[in-house]
């Protein structure tokens, strides 16, 4: 696992970023998504870091995935997720 002391930068950080991406699209194809999302919202974050350049150095597909086609799904206009957990037994007043 990466040094969560040291953050990461250039080459380290587009790598990153890359990877998560692909994590989430691997999760999505699967039809994961709440770890879909999980992962998304974390390349999201660290794609927020770069640069225009670095930006640049994504490659195109992952890019057009994580910023537009992955929005419709999960953007804020959509329902979030509710808890996994289910009550059972309501409790009366």
């Amino acid at each position: 696992m990466t040094n969560q002391e040291t953050p990461l930068v250039g080459e380290a950080l587009i790598k990153e970023v890359c990877r998560r991406i692909r994590v989430a699209r691997s999760y999505w194809d699967a039809h994961n998504n709440a770890a879909c999302r999980g992962e998304r919202e974390r390349a999201l974050a660290l794609y927020n870091k770069l640069t225009k350049e670095e930006k640049e150095q994504i490659p195109q597909v992952l890019r057009v995935w994580l910023r537009y086609r992955s929005e419709k799904y999960f953007g804020a206009h959509r329902t979030p997720p509710k808890s996994q957990r289910k009550a059972k037994y309501k409790k009366s007043v």
